[in-house]
C-alpha cells in the first residue's frame, strides 16, 4: 500500500550553492562604484585568469550561458555540415547544432559510461561530417583518447559538451584539454555557478581573441565588425559571484563526495537499484548521483519516479526523453530508436538522486528509505 506521509520539507534533485552573502556585497559595492557592468570588466578579467590557474587550462572565454557558448564554439571553428553527437543529454546540445544550421547525426552511447560510444562513431561518418560533438556526461570523462584518434584520422573537430565537467580530471590532467575546445556551464544547477554563465576552454590565444568577437557582436574595435557575433558576453555581477565561488568550490566537491560515499555505500544492498561507476577519487565532481532502476526492483522507474514525488523528494529522469525523439529530431535517419538501443534502454532506467553540498544527513536518509522501502 502507498504511504502518503507528509514530509518536512521538499527535497529537490539539486541545490544551488551559494557563497555567504556578506562576502559578496563588498563587490557588489565595487561594481556600483566602477558603474562598469558589462564589457570585459576587471571582475570579469580577474575571473578568467582565476578559472584558468584553477581548472589548469590555457584559456578561458567567459559566457552569459552555457548555450551560446556552445552556439558560438561551432561558429569559432567554422563547423557545417553534420556533427556526430550523442541522444543522451540536454536538448541544448544539439540545439547549438540546428542553430548554426548543421545536421546532428545521433550515435548509441556506452552502456557504462553512459557517454558517446567510440565504436560507433566510424560508421557514421560521412563525407559531410566535419566535427564531433561528444557530452562528458554527468561529469564522467569520455574516452578522449578514442575519440582523439578517430577525429585525427578523418580530419575532424572535437567540440566536448562538458557542461557537467567542472573540475574533471584524468591522470593526464584536466579533461577540458582535450579536443579542439570544451564549453562549461554555470547554470545554478551546476557543481559551480555564476547563477547563469558559461565558459569555452580553448588552447591558444588566437582562438580565444576570435571567441571574444564573436561573443561581442562580432566587433575588433569601435567601428570594424568581422563576424556575425551575437551577444554572449557574461556580466560583471556572474563574474564577482563566480571570482568568490572559486573560493568555495573544494569544500563543495569535498561535501559532494561524501554525499556519493553513503549513496554507494546505502544503497549497495538494494536489490533492482545500480549505481554508476564512480570514476576516478581524484578527479570526479559527482555532478549528479545517477542509479539504474533495473526489472528485479519491484518498481518501475517511473513508478518509484512518482513515489519518491509522493515524500516530497523531486528526482529527475535525466536524460529522458532522448533528444532524438522530439519533434525537431526524430525525422532524421539517425534518431531511429532502433539504432540507439543503448540509449533508449538508459532513458527508461536512469533516475537522477538529490545530490548537493549541503544535503543533510537526514534529508539523504529519507531517499534512501524510500528506495529501501518503496512500497
Amino acid at each position: 500500500m502507498t504511504r502518503n506521509t507528509a514530509p518536512d520539507k521538499p527535497l529537490f534533485v539539486t541545490q544551488p550553492q551559494l557563497p555567504p552573502l556578506d562576502e559578496f556585497l563588498p563587490m557588489l559595492r565595487q561594481i556600483w562604484q566602477s558603474r562598469q557592468l558589462t564589457n570585459g570588466g576587471p571582475f570579469h578579467e580577474r575571473f578568467e585568469h582565476a578559472l584558468c590557474d584553477y581548472l589548469g587550462v590555457p584559456h578561458v572565454a567567459l559566457f552569459a550561458n552555457a548555450t551560446l557558448a556552445l552556439v558560438t564554439a561551432l561558429q569559432a571553428l567554422r563547423i557545417g555540415g553534420e556533427v556526430i553527437t550523442t541522444p543522451y543529454s540536454f536538448v541544448a546540445t544539439s540545439h547549438a547544432l540546428l542553430w548554426n544550421g548543421i545536421k546532428p547525426v545521433f550515435v548509441d552511447i556506452d552502456p557504462v559510461t553512459m557517454n558517446l560510444d567510440p565504436a560507433k562513431i566510424e560508421a557514421a561518418i560521412t563525407p559531410q561530417t566535419t566535427a564531433i560533438m561528444p557530452v562528458h556526461c554527468y561529469g564522467q570523462p569520455c574516452d578522449v583518447e578514442a575519440i582523439g584518434r578517430i577525429a585525427d584520422t578523418y580530419n575532424l573537430r572535437v567540440i566536448y559538451d562538458a557542461a557537467h565537467a567542472f573540475a574533471v580530471s584524468t591522470d593526464r590532467g584536466s579533461i577540458l584539454n582535450h579536443g579542439d575546445l570544451s564549453v562549461l556551464s554555470f547554470h545554478a544547477t551546476k557543481v559551480f555557478n555564476t547563477f547563469e554563465g558559461g565558459a569555452i576552454i580553448c588552447q591558444d590565444a588566437k582562438t580565444k581573441q576570435r571567441i571574444d568577437q564573436l561573443k561581442n557582436f562580432g566587433f575588433v574595435d569601435e567601428v570594424t565588425v568581422v563576424a556575425p557575433g551575437i551577444n554572449g558576453k557574461m556580466s560583471e555581477f556572474n563574474a564577482a559571484l563566480g571570482l568568490l565561488q572559486l573560493q568555495h568550490v573544494d569544500a563543495a566537491l569535498a561535501a559532494r563526495e561524501q554525499v556519493a560515499l553513503r549513496y554507494r555505500s546505502e544503497l549497495a544492498e538494494i536489490p533492482g537499484i545500480a549505481c554508476l561507476p564512480p570514476g576516478s577519487a581524484e578527479g570526479r565532481n559527482n555532478a549528479y548521483f545517477p542509479i539504474r532502476v533495473l526489472p528485479s526492483y519491484p518498481l518501475g522507474r517511473d513508478e518509484l519516479y512518482e513515489r519518491l514525488r509522493q515524500a516530497g523528494i523531486h528526482t529527475r529522469r535525466y536524460f529522458y526523453p532522448l533528444i532524438s525523439s522530439f519533434p525537431m529530431y526524430r525525422g532524421l535517419p539517425s534518431a531511429a530508436p532502433g539504432l540507439l538501443p543503448v540509449a533508449e534502454l538508459a532513458a527508461r532506467q536512469v533516475l537522477c538522486l538529490p545530490m548537493y553540498a549541503e544535503l543533510g544527513r537526514d534529508d539523504q536518509q529519507r531517499v534512501i528509505d524510500v528506495l529501501r522501502r518503496p512500497l
